[in-house]
């Protein structure tokens, strides 16, 4: 019996991946042959990124189980730190694609750092106080980053908090061929767009790659029984604390990589970008795309990014259809005679593979 298992899964990953390249050589032509409307093109990248985060987010709510709603707050992390690495560096490192990599990676180590020190505390809840807590996160993420003043001149870095209110980036003590990237509540601004679509599409395709294979993983199996039964899983011996950290530090990291992306897709970027309602969004594209399923995460984020920008024609009734939208997609997904249905087509396709 596990072999049969073992191909059905290694198909279902192969199939996204090949679906996600497939979507990407689709895009790529369209727009090389200027048939994508304009608002669409520069919807791009953001959607890539928002495919990462909810991928990334799939991990801590369908396959460890816990519900967070602080994601935004690491999105936000990664964004500003690689906006702060990708200027600083402009000079260090004068091509764009690699200065685009490493500020990437530095907004993933830093958004990793965080979910270590987030995690190490709120991981110990549980539920309701679990979600309560990473929501108050994410809201100090974003009130701490309307303080921060960030420049950058010969010497280095320059960082100050205004607190208090009283300070502005002249207390930074930027010397004339200085230059301001974080200017407090105005956020990040003049930032050069280097972000690219290739660039989102890698992304996808390593997050993709992280979360299945760490889902497929002797440590993967660990984390679903977490899931499934936490007081079974720690009778036989399995650390609750560390598998939990795994996979919140590990969707942390990917959701601070995909926050350096778009945040670098943008020359205006404030913190208010990144508040409650992004961090529901993302737990929506999770929960239509259904719980630990990769490929309905990728889809989800997609359609329901693109979807409020096809209908902007219909201004009065967008969001009613929006709303309408979800609602029926919902209420198919938690069909019991689609969902019967579903399982009687999969075991099906299992009895021939087995054959």
């Amino acid at each position: 019996m596990t072999k049969p298992i073992f191909k059905k899964r290694s198909y279902t990953d192969l199939f996204t991946y090949l679906g996600v390249i497939l979507a990407f050589a689709v895009m790529t032509i369209l727009s090389r042959q200027g048939l994508l409307s304009r608002s669409l093109t520069g919807q791009l990248v953001p959607i890539c990124c928002y495919m990462s985060m909810a991928v990334s987010l799939n991990l801590t709510v369908g396959i460890l189980g816990e519900l967070s709603l602080g994601h935004a707050g690491f999105m936000s992390v990664g964004a500003f730190s690689g906006v702060i690495a990708a200027m600083s560096l402009q000079s260090a490192i004068p091509s764009e694609p690699v200065r685009l990599a490493v500020a990437m990676v530095i907004g993933a180590i830093l958004a990793a750092v965080v979910g270590t020190l987030v995690g190490m505390p709120v991981l110990r809840l549980r539920g309701d106080y679990l979600a309560i807590v990473t929501l108050a996160f994410g809201e100090i993420i974003k009130e701490l980053v309307n303080c921060l003043l960030v420049g950058y001149d010969e010497t280095g870095l320059h960082i100050a908090l205004n607190l208090s209110g009283d300070k502005s980036v002249d207390s930074l003590g930027l010397s004339e061929n200085g230059t301001a990237i974080i200017k407090g509540a105005q956020g990040a601004v003049g930032t050069a767009t280097i972000a690219t679509f290739t660039a989102g599409f890698l992304l996808v395709m390593v997050t993709l790659a992280v979360v299945l294979n760490l889902k497929h993983s002797r440590a993967g199996r660990a984390i679903m029984a977490l899931r499934d039964n936490s007081i079974a899983a720690e009778s036989i011996g399995l650390n609750l604390t560390k598998y939990k950290m795994m996979a919140f530090v590990t969707s942390a990291a990917l959701a601070g990589a995909a926050g350096a992306l778009y945040g670098l897709n943008f020359s205006s970027l404030q913190a208010t970008k990144f508040n409650f309602n992004t961090s529901i969004l993302v737990l929506v594209f999770v929960v239509l795309g259904g719980l630990g399923n990769i490929w309905g995460s990728l889809i989800a984020a997609a359609a329901l990014t693109i979807l409020p920008e096809a209908l902007r024609s219909f201004s009065d009734y967008r969001m009613l259809v929006y709303a309408i939208v979800l609602i029926l997609v919902m209420l198919a997904t938690n069909n019991p005679t689609m969902r019967s249905m579903l399982g009687r087509l999969g075991l099906r396709r299992r009895r021939k593979e087995a054959v």
